[in-house]
Formats: structure tokens, sequence, C-alpha cells
């Protein structure tokens, strides 16, 4: 089975080492749930796996199927299958949705393959509908004048768009209300299934309501200190992070 196999990693930024010996392994079908406390190393994990170069990884490797990924450029990742929605989503002044998301699915194709107009509008209205988006997002600039919401759900329509193998969900339920989460879980959980595996990162265990993890990982001090099913959660919002400081917390393995 089709996987991302995490072991030892250990990154820096500048002077400081962010992650200390981080190991964990997720497969397709799978959807698996990063949580702990700020500073934890937590969107140092994602950023690190898509590819973002102000990170360097001084030990440790990130292995998709069994080859490494970290000398590849964060495009060649991309195409490779792995999906990363921001916490953050940038905006994008002067392009449409619609031209972004046809680039986007472009560049994924093997070289020389191309998707006429019809066939792309076909398949990002089947996409909208089954995401509940009006079709008048596809004219906006992207996140251009968006709400928190909608920045999250164009992010969720743009993993529906490229159909990644593994997708990296970068605290996707920061700065969203009740009535917005609940809308971008919906859209996640109409996306999951054996063909893509999801590693959900979050501060929060209110997500977790809506989108139900197989395994939840608890991440301190740049490290995997605690796994387990999502009961895991329940027992994080219950009793906070301050009882990690107080266990051994010696790095465990993936499951």
């Amino acid at each position: 089975m089709s996987s991302i196999v995490i072991k030892d990693l250990q990154v820096v930024i500048g002077d400081r080492e962010i992650i200390r010996g981080l190991n964990l392994e997720f497969s397709k079908g799978e959807v698996h749930a990063i949580m702990g406390p700020n500073g934890s190393g937590k969107s140092t994990l994602a950023k690190v796996m898509a590819g973002h170069p102000d990170y360097q990884v001084t030990g440790g490797d990130i292995l998709l199927d069994g080859e490494s990924i970290l000398e590849l450029e964060p495009d060649v990742r991309a195409r490779r299958g792995i999906f990363m929605a921001f916490q953050y989503p940038m905006e994008i002044p002067g392009v449409s949705n619609a031209n972004f998301l046809r680039a986007a699915l472009l560049a994924r194709l093997p070289e020389g393959e191309e998707i006429d107009a019809t066939d792309f509008y076909r398949l990002l209205y089947q996409k909208m509908d089954l995401l509940d988006i009006r079709r008048e997002f596809t004219a906006r600039a992207v996140n251009e004048g968006f709400s928190g919401g909608e920045k999250k759900r164009n992010e969720i329509l743009q993993m529906a768009i490229l159909e990644p193998a593994f997708a990296v969900l970068d605290e996707t339920d920061s700065g969203l209300d009740i009535d917005a989460l609940k809308v971008v879980a919906k859209g996640v959980n109409t996306l999951r299934g054996p063909n893509v595996g999801i590693l959900l990162i979050t501060h929060y265990q209110r997500i977790l309501n809506y989108i139900i993890p197989d395994f939840v990982h608890v991440m301190f001090d740049g490290r995997i200190v605690r796994a387990g099913g999502k009961e895991l959660a329940l027992e994080l919002e219950s009793k906070g992070y301050d009882w990690l400081k107080e266990i051994d917390t010696e790095p465990v393995g993936a499951k």
C-alpha cells in the first residue's frame, strides 16, 4: 500500500532546532491527526513535507513509497501526489479560481497531455457540486476578499481537483467559526477514502468531532510522544497539554 514514512526527522531553521527525531507513517485510506501545543513543530512538519526552503533537514528522511523526497523541489513533490492545505492561504489578485485550478491540474498531467476547457469545467463543476460551492467561485480571484471559511473551502476544492495521493491539512480549522468548521469538515469527509491518505494537523480537538481520525498522534517538543485512536484526542481535550511536560516524552513510533 502506498505510504509516507518519516524516519528520525531532524529539522532546524536558522540556529534553532524545531523537530528532534520525529517518526511517523501513514498510508492511503487512513486519516491521521497530529495534535500538540503551539511551538511543538506541527506546522514545521507540514512545511518540510511540502519542501519549504527556509527549513533545513539535518537528519532522518521522508520516504514516499520507499523513495526519499528530500532532494525534490516542491512542484515535483506535488506532481508525485503530495498536497498541502495552508493554515493561512495566500491571496492571488488578478488570477481567477478557474484559471488557477486549470493551471494546477495541467501541471500535474504527464508532459504533452492537455485537458480542454469543456472537460475541465465539467470536472470543476462536478467537484464544486460535491462540496456545495457556488459557481461564482470560479470567477473570483484566488482567495481575494474571501472569508476565513471561504479560503479553507477553496483549499479543499483544490484538493478535490488535484486528487492527491496524500493531503497534509495544516490547521484547516484555524480561525473558523462552528458553521464554517462543519462545512470544511464535510468537504474533507466527502473526499476521504481508499485513494488518499490524510494528515490533519490541529491544535484543538473540536474538528475531530466532525472528521473522525483513524489514528491520533501527540507532538511535543519536536517529537511524536503519544499515539493512539480517536479517544486520545478526547483525553487531550480533557487534560490539556501541560501534563506532557511531566511525563516521559521519549519519541514513539508511527502507530
